[in-house]
């Protein structure tokens, strides 16, 4: 039998707290929607109003306000009002780096399967 206390204190020292991995892990959950990800693909080149996405996704309007109220909160989207209406962009490029490195996986991952 061999011990793991090296390698344990190693990984230990740069583990993140529970509260942090939590925080993490719902961040993950907002990219579990294939809505959400419609959404936030559609604000990669445009911001946009609720009214323009709603038809760019054939989805009520009310539907995609409760979408991006999630994408919001997760500060993923920002907005800034004009007049009376409301234009939704992406946060940061964090966002675009996210979603791009997702799609990299995935076609590096099918072109290996092939």
């Amino acid at each position: 039998m061999h011990t793991h206390e090296h390698v344990l204190s190693l990984v230990s020292q740069d583990l993140p707290t529970d509260e942090l991995l939590c925080d993490l892990a719902d961040l993950f959950k907002v990219f579990g929607d294939s809505t959400r990800i419609k959404i936030l693909y559609g604000l990669f080149e445009q911001e946009m109003c609720v009214c323009a996405i709603a038809e760019l996704l054939g989805m009520s309007q009310s539907a995609i306000s409760h979408q991006l109220k999630v994408l919001k909160d997760s500060n993923l989207v920002s907005n800034r009002r004009e007049g009376k209406t409301i234009y939704y962009f992406l946060a940061d490029d964090h966002v675009r780096s996210m979603i791009g490195q997702g799609f990299e996986h995935l076609i590096e991952e099918r072109k290996e399967s092939k």
